[in-house]
């Protein structure tokens, strides 16, 4: 399933400074009946996002109005858990094409990617500057420049470099899963089986 293409992102930024948040607090257990990506975006943090009588919790970043964009800022060791893609699904489907942290959890690392959301690794030291601007300001942007493998904070202009699978930029880049990926190499591959010796 292709999506959209990823080359820089300008936008505010929803901070969420908790550590260790697994995929489980993500998207809960409950939710995964579904096998569409589609609809699993409004039960993003649930569990966090609503009390038990499915009010609001007014206190969490998500549903503080002074928070919005396409960037979720999450505390060390995100993604960590279960190795549920939809929990990858959730975040794409509320809206977020970028996720940073100073760490991921490797699995969902992989399933953002495939999935056109950009997971954004950056030093524990550049992740509290991020926390701290935003912290001072709620307007606060950062820009992801994916094919500079960079990421700044606006205001101040600091920046720092991230590290990506050559692979996986290539196909953000252009908006492929690897399904699409291997779609449009498929002249190739006829070629290549076509010639190939015996």
């Amino acid at each position: 399933m292709a999506y959209d293409k990823f080359t820089t992102l300008t936008s505010s930024i929803v901070p969420l400074p908790i550590e260790n948040v697994d995929t489980d607090q993500i998207i809960p257990a409950r939710f995964l009946k579904a096998t569409e990506r589609k609809g699993f975006g409004d039960n993003l943090f649930r569990d966090w996002r609503y009390n038990s009588d499915n009010t609001i919790k007014e206190d969490f970043p998500l549903n503080d109005k002074k928070y919005s964009g396409k960037i979720l800022v999450g505390g060390k060791n995100f993604g960590s858990g279960s190795s549920r893609e939809h929990a990858a699904w959730a975040i794409y489907d509320y809206g977020f094409r970028c996720v940073v942290s100073s760490f991921f959890a490797d699995i969902f690392r992989n399933n953002c990617l495939n999935i056109g959301v950009l997971p954004v690794q950056v030093s524990a030291s550049f992740l509290k500057e991020i926390f701290e601007a935003v912290a001072a300001n709620a307007d606060t942007q950062l820009t992801v420049d994916l094919p500079q493998q960079t990421i700044t904070i606006v205001p101040s202009g600091k920046q720092e470099k991230f590290d990506i699978n050559a692979y996986k930029k290539a196909n953000m880049t252009n908006g492929y899963d690897d399904i699409d990926y291997l779609l449009n190499i498929k002249e190739d591959i006829r070629e290549f089986a076509l010639n190939r010796p015996l």
